[in-house]
């Protein structure tokens, strides 16, 4: 039985569609929107139409952005002959808060995963092969440390080697404030692995 009339239920059901929404959030939000002044749901619906016509892939790097050339490959200050690859337009995101990284980024856009059907041609390794024709000196793989994250990080590295481009790996490890008896075994050897000069 539906606790509701058609237009909420149909309002909660597309909210819940959305990642990390589940049916309370959703029914939370929808409450929300419909108590909302008419101009500010307008305005909510016009921002997301103008953003799904108008962002689209960076002609450089591939990360998403609303103008050609988003604002980290036009920026001259960056080290354009440093190419960070992250799997997602997030991870860029999370990079750039750190406020460390001075190099330009390409984003792959997914990772390689033979179990869910997806090869080097269904990401953005082709495209990162054409950005090395140019001045590049060094290569940091920055995917994640999952399954996929490695498979991908080989094979890229693979590809990028025979160049002569220098190609590195972030560290990964023991994260800060971790107890190590509750760390996996691939995380404590990835952290013994990159140990550093004290």
């Amino acid at each position: 039985m539906d606790l509701y009339s058609g237009y909420i239920n149909k309002l909660i059901e597309e909210l819940a569609a959305l990642p990390g929404i589940g049916g309370k959030s959703a029914q939370r939000l929808a409450f929300h929107l419909i108590n909302l002044p008419q101009d500010k749901v307008d305005r909510l619906a016009n921002t997301i139409i103008e953003a799904k016509k108008n962002v689209r892939y960076c002609k450089e790097c591939f990360t998403l952005t609303d103008k050609e050339i988003c604002p980290v490959c036009a920026n001259a200050n960056r080290n354009h002959r440093m190419i960070m690859v992250v799997e997602n337009t997030r991870d860029l995101a999370a990079y750039e808060k750190t406020g460390k990284y001075e190099g330009v980024y390409h984003v792959l856009h997914g990772a390689i995963s033979p179990m869910l059907g997806i090869g080097p041609g269904d990401i953005k390794l082709k495209e990162l092969m054409e950005r090395l024709q140019g001045d590049v000196e060094e290569v940091i793989i920055a995917t994640n440390s999952s399954l996929e994250g490695e498979t991908t990080a080989m094979y890229a590295a693979k590809l990028i080697k025979p160049t002569g481009i220098r190609v590195t790996r972030i560290a990964s490890g023991v994260p800060v404030g971790g107890d190590l008896e509750y760390i996996d075994e691939v995380t404590l050897f990835r952290a013994l692995e990159g140990r550093t000069e004290l």
